[in-house]
């Protein structure tokens, strides 16, 4: 890129061992910048693209030199002011903090930040990659207390504030470490990530939520609700101490069935929600079979199905609609899973970490599909054996670091 005199630029190709930093695009003064892995001078890895920015950064402040020769020095007072201006924008919007950290059960914990950049964009099914700062981590004997990056579900929203709920199972180093974070403290929110889950119109809609799977579905519930939709929400826990958000999730339902594995019941404190002891497969059976009283929304009703949770209660809701609760659903039905595969970047297709297995139900046919761009996926293609696998190729280091991190917060 080269200026002429009267002002106007020049693309030429890049010679020798020169590097282009812009395409051939130029059209009215206007060129891009061609930054990153797709330059082929910076091509092969992470730290060359990011290099590329700063190698570049003097190429683009030379195409205004010009323009900056000529400002009129008297105004520079304004430029500041409307600079300082901007970059507060950027920062209110792009730089989140803690608002405040609430335990909602024993084992489960809801971080609220102020992002409002990523509060503006969430749709509900939406997740974001949370991570603390290693500058800003506290250190524990010798021990800097830096969370890797976690992808956690948008819970709710409140866009006109900038507030985004994230709720975090503590199950892990990392997720233990969340419940340290305190109001103020910057961290790192990316997202919203993942394709936002569809919600049709005029339907009748089974959500069937496991443990944490339920802070993921009260806001996708709302949504349907909102477009006319009947849902039917099987709320399912190990035990009552577990529940939590119940203001949100009946607002999210014409119907609840509570459900514990085990112990006392859960309290149903609306006229036609009901509580059952069993997992969800049993409570669906139990509810189809009018056991639990009053049908407020018919399974045979129900277009499609959205599971969320383990993996294991997922596969068991797959299984079943296809043995012990096929008579119950109507044929063609859409049913759908979070596929909660391993993560890493959570940038949509970039490194791969999170590929999940399918295998097409009629031709056996196999694909693969990046989970962080398309989380929710057709039961009936899952390979579940293959989650299963990838979900415990870690789990000795996980639980290493989770003992240590435990260590580190009691002594």
């Amino acid at each position: 890129m080269h200026g002429e005199g009267d002002g106007k630029l020049r693309l030429e190709p890049a010679t020798g061992e020169e590097v282009g930093f812009f395409t051939s695009y130029l059209k009215n003064g206007r060129t891009v910048t061609f930054y990153g892995d797709n330059n082929p001078g910076y091509a092969g890895s992470v730290v060359r693209a990011m290099a590329s920015a700063k190698d570049g950064a003097p190429e683009v402040e030379a195409l205004f030199a010009r323009e900056i020769a000529g400002l009129d020095p008297d105004g520079q007072r304004a430029r500041d002011a409307a600079w300082r201006a901007f970059t507060g924008r950027l920062d209110e919007d792009w730089r989140p903090t803690v608002a405040w950290v609430e335990r909602l059960t024993p084992t489960i914990v809801e971080v609220v930040v102020h992002a409002p950049a990523a509060a503006r964009h969430f749709e509900p099914g939406q997740f974001f990659r949370l991570q603390n700062f290693e500058a800003l981590a506290r250190s524990k004997n010798g021990t800097r207390l830096m969370m890797e990056g976690l992808a956690l579900t948008g819970a709710w929203v409140d866009k006109a504030k900038g507030l985004l709920s994230l709720i975090v199972l503590e199950m892990g180093g990392s997720s233990r470490l969340c419940a340290g974070l305190e109001k103020g403290e910057q961290v790192v929110v990316m997202g919203p990530t993942g394709t936002p889950t569809e919600i049709p119109e005029g339907e009748a809609v089974v959500l069937a939520g496991g443990g944490l799977g339920n802070a993921v579905l009260f806001s996708i519930g709302k949504a349907l609700r909102a477009r006319g939709n009947r849902v039917l929400y099987f709320a399912a826990y190990r035990k009552s101490e577990d529940v939590y958000k119940v203001d949100e999730i009946e607002a999210a339902a014409d119907q609840i069935i509570w459900s514990v594995d085990g112990g006392e019941l859960p309290v149903a404190r609306r006229p036609q929600d009901r509580a059952f002891r069993g997992n969800v497969v049993e409570a669906m059976r139990a509810y189809a079979q009018g056991e639990l009283g009053e049908v407020k929304v018919a399974l045979q009703d129900c277009a499609r199905i959205i599971a969320i949770g383990s993996d294991r209660m997922m596969a068991a809701v797959k299984n079943a609609r296809h043995g012990l609760l096929a008579k119950h659903f109507r044929p063609n039905h859409v049913a759908i899973a979070s596929i909660n595969s391993p993560m890493q970047c959570m940038m949509k297709e970039i490194c791969a970490q999170c590929l999940q297995r399918h295998i097409d139900p009629v031709t056996g046919k196999e694909t693969i599909i990046f989970s962080c761009s398309n989380q929710d996926q057709p039961q009936d293609s899952v390979d579940w054996k293959n989650l299963a696998d990838r979900l415990r190729q870690n789990t000795v280091q996980e639980k290493l670091t989770d003992r240590w991190v435990q260590r580190l917060l009691t002594r």
